[in-house]
This record gives structure tokens, sequence and C-alpha cells, in this order.
């Protein structure tokens, strides 16, 4: 028993001494390094690989929604668009008791050329009995009509109804029927659960950035604003989503209507 136990607390030693005489404390804390390192990287690879789905779902939303142009979004409408927020899975059963929120993405027009801006990540919050609408999970999709909607946006928190005017956003392939309320709004905005698309206002909703997403996102921290107006280089997990965004709208209308008096 002792002559088997002997090589192993040889085998021991050396781990800990290492074969060339490498005192024990090195040993230690190169392994501690290593231990809280991976321990460090583990929870940031997992909001990666969150980030990387959430933004796949806004794409997977957004597509889904363009491709029954009877029933999404008017064309002419995201054409005259400023910005986009799309927020995949909202858990509507968390609003009934006024409890947390959902996440989701927002994209600018490009201001020196055609296309979207690399995006920004928004949370949504509260909101009015509007949100309750049936259904586990509730797909959010708003289009910012004007400079004033946008620059509002873009601040680090904003309520919906009470610091920018929102209406519930026409639904099919033109905005002809569109009412005085929704050609005047700053933002417009639509919901789609269990397959149904209908606009809806979203009164009193806080919309938030998030600044740990967009560290996770571009490696540093950065706000809104600076990710949208900077140029930056959006990640690869976005790539889907600016080519659909690109597909079906890569240049402002810039039509003079009521959305910019």
């Amino acid at each position: 028993m002792e002559l088997g136990v002997a090589p192993q607390l040889g085998a021991v030693r050396a781990v800990y001494f290492g074969v060339a005489g490498i005192p024990s404390t090195e040993e230690a804390k190169n392994m501690k390094f290593m231990i809280v390192t991976a321990l460090a990287l583990t929870p940031l690879l997992a909001m990666d690989k969150e980030s990387a789905k959430r933004l796949e779902e806004s794409a997977a939303v957004f597509s889904e929604v363009m491709a029954t142009p009877d029933k999404g979004i008017p064309q002419d409408m995201l054409e005259n668009a400023h910005c986009i927020v799309i927020v995949p899975g909202l858990k509507t059963a968390a609003f009934i008791v006024g409890g947390k929120y959902g996440k989701g993405y927002l994209s600018c027009r490009n201001k020196s050329g055609p296309g979207w801006s690399a995006p920004a990540t928004v949370r949504i919050e509260g909101g009015s009995v509007g949100f309750q609408i049936g259904g586990s999970q509730t797909d959010l999709i708003m289009l910012v009509m004007n400079e004033r909607g946008a620059d509002k946006l873009l601040s680090s928190k904003f309520t919906l109804g009470a610091e920018g005017s929102v209406a519930a956003g026409p639904v099919g392939r033109t905005a002809t029927a569109q009412t005085d309320a929704q050609m005047k709004a700053e933002i417009l905005s639509w919901s789609r659960s269990q397959g149904l698309f209908a606009g809806l206002a979203l009164e009193g909703a806080t919309l938030r950035q998030d600044q740990d997403d967009n560290v996770t996102l571009y490696g540093k921290k950065m706000t809104n604003r600076e990710i949208v107006t900077s140029g930056i280089h959006a990640p690869k997990a976005a790539e889907k989503l600016l080519h659909l965004l690109n597909r079906y709208s890569a240049h402002e209308r810039k039509d003079s209507s009521p959305l910019e008096q």
C-alpha cells in the first residue's frame, strides 16, 4: 500500500515544485491567475452568447413581420423612419405585477450615407395595461419618425407618452389610412403576440440604454448615442439584422410630412 502511494505523492510534489525546481509559490500564483481568469471569462462568454442570440431573434422578428406586407409595417412608414427599435420575446406577464423588462436593440440611419448604424442595446420597463395582451411573449417593434424622437431615444432614459408622443402604428402595405395621431406621433409602435401583429400604444413605458450589454457587444463602455453616431463597426452577430434593414429600406425617404413639423 505504501509503495503504491509513494509515486502518487511524488507526482503531486512535481506539480507544486515543478520538474525544474520552480518554487511552489510561483506555481500557486500562476494557477490562481488561471482560475480567476477562467471564472471572470465564463459569465462574459455567456453574456456574449445571450447578446448574439437576441440579435438573431431581432432579425427573425423583423424578417417575419416584413414578409407579410398585408399584415405588417407599411413600407412607406419604414422608409420615412429615422430609427427602429426591436424587442424580441418580451415577457408580458412581468408587466402585470409591474415587474422587470425586455431587452432589444435600436439602430438609426447612417448620417454619412445609406444604411443603418451599428445596433445599441435598450431595455424597456413598465408600461400601461396595453402591454397585457394574451400570450406569454410579445415581440415589439418601434419606428422613430423624426429628429426630435430620435434625440429622445438616444438619451439615457425617457418615458413614452410623457417625454415622447407615441401612437399605435398602422398595419398594411401602405399608411394611407393612418389617423391624425399616427401622423403626428414621434414614435409608432407595433406588437406581435401569438401570431397576431397589431399597432400598440406604449403609454408609460420607459426606454433605457443598457451600457453593460453595449460593453459585451463592443468591448468598451459606450452610450447608445456614441454607438449610433460614431460609425463604429457593427459586431458580426448584427450582420443579419443590418442586412435585412438595408434590404427593406437602405435609404431614408425625405418626404415633407407632419412628422417633421
